[in-house]
């Protein structure tokens, strides 16, 4: 994994790559950073990313009832020719690892302060 300089080095960021690299299978040779979107750079959608956030919240103990995982994930089996969007969730923002990181160290998610990092 080719990690870029200044990345935090802590006991919370090894677990939260460790947690990625199973779920997600991280690239061996594109450099990740803090601001590497889980859902756009990484490809994390649907159940992946419903079973991500879910191992998240149980294993960093983080309060997740400001999520909204529309925000960032298309559900299920979405197929963007024959769905219609919901009025606002149509693109969807990046979910990057320094946003999972802040809401481990502050142990809940916080969208609006999250989404302004």
């Amino acid at each position: 994994m080719n990690l870029a300089p200044n990345f935090p080095d802590d006991l919370a960021m090894q677990l939260l790559m460790q947690l990625l690299h199973e779920e997600l299978g991280l690239p061996e040779r594109k450099a990740i950073n803090l601001g590497t979107s889980i859902n756009l750079d990484l490809g994390c959608d649907g159940a992946d990313a419903r079973n991500l956030m879910e191992t998240l919240e149980e294993q960093f103990v983080i309060d997740l009832i400001d999520y909204d995982a529309y925000r960032y994930f298309h559900p299920e089996g979405y197929d963007v020719f024959l769905k219609r969007r919901a009025k606002g969730r149509g693109d969807k923002l990046p979910l990057t690892i320094g946003m999972l990181y802040q809401a481990i160290k502050a142990q809940r998610w916080d969208t609006q302060v999250l989404e302004g990092l």
